[in-house]
């Protein structure tokens, strides 16, 4: 296999993996809470092969790679549920929930309650107050959320939404279930504000993506034809030197 097509199915490999990754960013565009992803690329530079004996100029080889995700975080846009358990954060935080790995961290708000009376994500993990989880007894109803995080219920106030900052968000490594973990201890975040009855929506831009989608899927294509117009133009350069006479 020559360099040109090296570099081809270098190019394909990541066209690949952006045209998953708006796929992924157009499939959660109704996530609460949802932080759309791009691919950086960036240039390989083929190390030199030394050879003093051809008289010919080395010359650079390049391929394209992707080496690191950027992650928008930008706020999405809000929207009124109506449903008194969902929750969003008005500004910087993160709610703090409970896993079998450990503390994460979410932007997804939809929030409701278990067989158990604890308040948790929609993927059933409970969401912290600064006490621990947040849990209502069977006979508790009128759940509420103030605006600086606090919860209460028939019942009277059940504690406070753990909300969390971080000095560097960029830090923060993305898991399943709209989670993130972070490498950083987190911060109590100042003056949260918080508003019931409404979620925050993916801050993915459709428009955009499509666009991106279209570009993308484009590009792919075109390296494809070029790369089996130079195989067909190899193939048939081999079978002419194979009828030429010895």
């Amino acid at each position: 296999m020559d360099n040109s097509q090296l570099i081809g199915l270098s190019q394909l490999d990541v066209l690949q993996r952006k045209i998953d990754i708006v796929a992924n960013n157009l499939a959660n565009l109704s996530t609460s809470g949802y932080r759309g992803e791009q691919p950086i690329f960036s240039e390989y530079v083929m190390p030199l092969a030394a050879d003093a004996t051809s008289g010919a100029e080395d010359r650079q080889i390049l391929y394209v790679i992707d080496p690191a995700m950027h992650r928008d975080f930008r706020f999405g846009r809000m929207e009124q549920s109506g449903n008194p358990l969902d929750v969003a954060l008005n500004g910087d935080g993160w709610f703090a929930v409970e896993t079998p790995d450990g503390e994460r961290y979410t932007r997804a708000g939809r929030f409701t309650v278990d067989q158990e009376g604890r308040l948790t994500t929609a993927q059933g993990y409970p969401v912290l107050g600064d006490g621990g989880p947040i849990a209502f007894q069977p006979n508790e109803t009128g759940i509420t959320f103030a605006a600086d995080g606090s919860v209460s219920s028939s019942a009277g106030q059940k504690g406070r939404l753990r909300i969390v900052t971080f000095a560097d968000q960029r830090q923060l490594v993305k898991e399943g279930a709209n989670l993130f973990a972070s490498p950083l201890a987190p911060e109590a975040a100042e003056n949260p504000r918080i508003s019931q009855g409404v979620v925050e929506l993916s801050n993915v831009n459709a428009i955009e993506q499509i666009t991106e989608m279209i570009q993308v899927t484009r590009a792919y294509e075109s390296t494809a034809r070029m790369l089996a117009d130079t195989n067909e133009l190899e193939t048939d350069a081999i079978d002419t030197l194979g009828t030429v006479p010895a």
